[in-house]
């Protein structure tokens, strides 16, 4: 397989996966979701990449909506990591280092942090050190920098859930006009699923208790009527349990 054909592959997984997701926080998926994703898959190689690319939001209906992590999803996520271990050196924050293994880092620390909490060992015998944040990890309201801040922080979206805390949220806590003008720039862009990703975290800073300049809710239910896609109703979805909470 060509390295094209190989990700797409990997994205069609991922998007089957984020279907599964959704239906098991809506309560209309069986147990153990992801184990079956890997054992229904075509290419058990590409679901595989599928958990590591969903990341901590397999754990989505876990943490929103009260479902019990089934023994055999951990160990299909466990497996993840083992069959693609991640590399050993923690990448650079960029512009020191590439912006892509530096975010893939972020989310298997997320992942790996959460199967920990909630299995309490089997997360243990994974490691997934903790990146930096480079210099402009929190933008001032009135720095420059926040377009371009924002849409990382919803490249790290998958974060954005209970259970998880770090230098991330962090800088989410000290910058929530930033991310409001990401989302709404993103939404008069039209670039929906990167407006999805951003709200997830005006949504996690609401569910925090951080008073937001926008009504996250109303910003929220536009962008799920608008946007289109397995990963931007999953991200609509936790949105929506996390203003709920």
């Amino acid at each position: 397989m060509n390295q094209d054909r190989s990700r797409t592959a990997y994205q069609e997984s991922a998007a089957g996966l984020a279907r599964r997701a959704l239906g098991a926080l809506r309560g209309a998926e069986g147990t153990a979701m992801v184990a079956a994703h890997v054992e229904s898959a075509q290419d058990p190689g590409a679901a595989l990449a599928a958990i590591r690319i969903l990341g901590a939001d397999t754990f989505a209906p876990v943490v929103l909506a009260g479902a019990p992590l089934h023994p055999e999803d951990a160990a299909a996520i466990a497996l993840a990591f083992s069959a693609l271990p991640p590399g050993r050196d923690v990448p650079l924050p960029p512009p020191a280092g590439p912006e892509g293994p530096w975010l893939m880092a972020w989310r298997d620390w997320g992942t790996v942090t959460l199967l920990t909490v909630l299995t309490g060992r089997g997360g243990a015998r994974l490691t997934a050190p903790r990146p930096a944040l480079p210099a402009d990890a929190a933008p001032a309201d009135d720095a420059a920098g926040w377009a371009e801040w924002s849409v990382r922080m919803g490249q790290l979206s998958t974060l954005a859930l209970p259970g998880l805390d770090g230098p991330v949220h962090d800088a989410a806590r000290r910058s929530p006009l930033a991310l409001a003008r990401g989302a709404t720039r993103a939404v008069l862009r039209r670039d929906y699923p990167t407006a999805a990703r951003i709200a997830r975290w005006l949504a996690w800073l609401r569910s925090d208790g951080v008073r937001l300049p926008l009504d996250a809710g109303p910003l929220v239910e536009h962008i799920g009527l608008l946007a289109g896609g397995d990963r931007p109703a999953l991200d609509t979805a936790i949105s929506r349990r996390l203003i709920a909470l």
